[in-house]
C-alpha cells in the first residue's frame, strides 16, 4: 500500500469517528444553550453598540458647544450688569 493512500484512509477514518462521536451532538446542545442564554441576556449588537457611541460622541461635542455658548452669554450679562455696553 502507498503512503498518501495510507494517509488517505487513515483521514477518511478519522473523519467517520469524528462524524459519529457524541461529539457534535454535545457541541449542538452547548450552542443551543448558550444561544439561550444568550437571548434572555439584554445585550446589544456590535453595529447597535457602536452607533450609540457615535451618538454620545455627537452629544457631547454639542454640550460642549452649547456650554461655551452659555459662558460667554453670562460673561455679556455680567459685563452689561456692570455698567458696560452692548456689543
Amino acid at each position: 500500500m502507498s503512503a498518501p493512500r495510507f494517509f488517505d484512509e487513515i483521514g477518511a477514518k478519522l473523519s467517520e469517528l469524528a462524524a459519529n462521536s457524541p461529539a457534535k451532538d454535545i457541541e449542538k446542545n452547548v450552542k443551543a444553550l448558550m444561544g439561550s442564554a444568550f437571548g434572555k441576556l439584554d445585550l446589544v449588537t456590535r453595529e447597535e453598540f457602536d452607533l450609540q457611541r457615535e451618538m454620545l460622541a455627537h452629544a457631547r461635542m454639542k454640550l460642549q458647544e452649547v456650554e461655551e455658548r452659555v459662558a460667554a452669554l453670562e460673561a455679556e450679562v455680567a459685563r452689561l450688569s456692570q455698567g458696560g455696553e452692548a456689543r
